[in-house]
């Protein structure tokens, strides 16, 4: 427990330094032939059909729906029974940026009546939204839950790394990739029944940078952010200052980018956000997570003391959950793993990036979002 108080303190004072390099992930596989999705769309509007423009800010992306086809067959370990789609919009350059949907084959009786939530996952540097899926296994969660889950993929010709660019100051301010993302999910709600109360974005490293640029940016469109090894929100800049950042932290910087985001947004609604950690991450360290804890609690109006509970090594690593809430609603879940990597915690182990030993983050991140509506 004296542990568990330290990191506690650490959280509710934040405001030091940490994290490293982008990690060099592994080469993707190649693609397998595609397949045609089994069953129908749950739409009246066929996906082939062109969908209005969403409201976005002025750089936002061009809008056109490719037609919808099968996405290649993901790994037998990540496959569910629903549908598995690709399509793509166009960047602001003309560019045909893609994201593939999966579409759960069994829904809740809620999603009958009011339409599925919809989860948005960014990948990490040098994945591919497929592998990102079948990695993290969130279809199989998906399918169990009645979620959809929507995942875009950046351009090589964007970012050589297929990196999200979560450091640079246009992006973080709305611009940049947020438009083209913002089109993507706009295709999906015209398209199929979604419950547009209940959106979420999730990500790891620079996926989880973006995440958290869209969450912040759209705090009316999102309900809830997942956040899973991700740099602190709103420094960087350029290239070689993200690799400060993901080293060090923000520092000094940590309060400055939310009070610059609350003098844009002075009606900022807050944003529930669950922060995944491994404290053995030395791609981007420990300190970005205390940094972002800091600034959650900040954009909520959060004070302490969290209620924190300690997860004993078992079955999966050990881990602490520090909570925070607004009377009783839970509005900020710290969840710091032992022995975790820069890895996703509880995927699958045979693509990179990807922990065996749980606890399984994709469960925790639907179970925190199902607490969540706008």
């Amino acid at each position: 427990m004296a542990k568990s108080g330290k990191l506690l303190r650490s959280l509710i004072r934040a405001g030091t330094r940490t994290a490293k390099l982008f990690a060099a992930m592994a080469t993707p596989p190649a693609t397998p032939k595609p397949r045609r999705p089994r069953i129908k769309p749950i739409s009246a509007k066929s996906p082939t059909a062109s969908v209005a423009k969403p409201s976005a800010p002025r750089s936002a992306a061009k809008t056109r729906t490719s037609r919808t086809t099968a996405a290649p067959t993901l790994r037998p370990s990540a496959v569910a029974p629903g549908k598995w789609l690709a399509a793509h919009a166009l960047t602001a350059a003309g560019q045909r940026m893609s994201y593939w949907l999966y579409l759960p084959k069994h829904l809740p009786e809620r999603a009958e009546r009011q339409g599925m939530p919809l989860v948005v996952m960014l990948h990490g540097c040098q994945q591919t939204a497929t592998q990102f899926a079948q990695g993290t296994r969130m279809n199989l969660w998906a399918e169990k839950k009645g979620y959809a889950v929507l995942y875009p993929q950046q351009l090589a010709t964007i970012q050589p790394q297929r990196c999200w660019k979560w450091y640079d100051r246009a992006t973080q301010e709305g611009g940049g990739d947020v438009p083209t993302i913002l089109t993507m999910i706009h295709q999906v709600l015209t398209q199929y029944a979604i419950d547009r109360s209940r959106i979420y974005v999730a990500g790891i490293s620079a996926g989880a940078g973006m995440a958290n640029i869209l969450a912040l940016n759209h705090p009316r469109l999102f309900a809830a952010v997942g956040l899973h090894s991700g740099p602190v929100f709103g420094v960087g800049h350029n290239t070689l200052g993200a690799l400060g950042v993901m080293k060090h932290g923000a520092g000094l910087r940590t309060d400055t980018a939310v009070h610059e985001l609350l003098q844009r947004q002075p009606q900022f609604p807050g944003m529930p956000a669950i922060l995944l950690q491994g404290a053995g991450d030395n791609v981007v360290r420990p300190i970005n997570q205390i940094q972002l804890a800091r600034q959650s609690m900040l954009l909520n109006r959060l004070a302490g003391p969290a209620k924190v509970t300690f997860k004993p090594k078992g079955r999966h690593n050990a881990h602490q959950l520090h909570d925070l809430y607004v009377g009783r609603k839970l509005m900020l879940r710290i969840a710091h793993i032992e022995q975790l990597e820069h890895a996703w915690s509880g995927g699958d182990p045979a693509l990179a990036f990807n922990a065996k030993a749980g606890p399984d983050a994709s469960k925790m991140l639907l179970e925190f979002f199902s607490r969540h509506q706008r």
